[in-house]
């Protein structure tokens, strides 16, 4: 049984029409462990498979965190990971990141460039989010 509806996949078809460069997303599982990381890499075979695009990259590690989806440009890495189950809003921000990676872009406003290229080391920005 599909994770996504009809309706789901012609929305998202559209969606990615707009991705202009490859995407990988890496998918880091212990599925014979954790149910929850099988339907995480169920979920991510089936957007891989709306558009020649997006390429599921199945990966089977033992981490503390895991299930995780790493988005990947073709030839590089930009650190966007998602950890645990993207469901409710969280499969949104993880279509938007699927974009963002594709385009290359950040949507980060000019002003906000400027001020991080005036960093004096590199940072690592973590974003934490709960559907509660």
């Amino acid at each position: 049984m599909a994770l996504l509806s009809d309706e789901i996949v012609a929305e998202l078809r559209e969606v990615f029409a707009g991705l202009k460069e490859p995407v990988r997303l890496a998918v880091f599982s212990q599925a014979l462990e954790d149910p929850i990381s099988e339907e995480v890499g169920r979920l991510v075979e089936e957007l891989a498979a709306l558009d020649q695009k997006l390429t599921a990259e199945p990966r089977n590690f033992v981490l503390d965190h895991t299930p995780a989806i790493a988005i990947l440009g073709a030839e590089k890495d930009y650190g966007v990971r998602f950890y645990g189950a993207p469901a409710g809003y969280e499969f949104g921000s993880l279509v938007e990141a699927i974009l963002d990676v594709s385009n290359g872009e950040s949507g980060l406003a000019e002003a906000t460039r400027t001020a991080l290229a005036g960093l004096e080391r590199d940072l690592r920005v973590r974003v934490f989010s709960t559907p509660t």
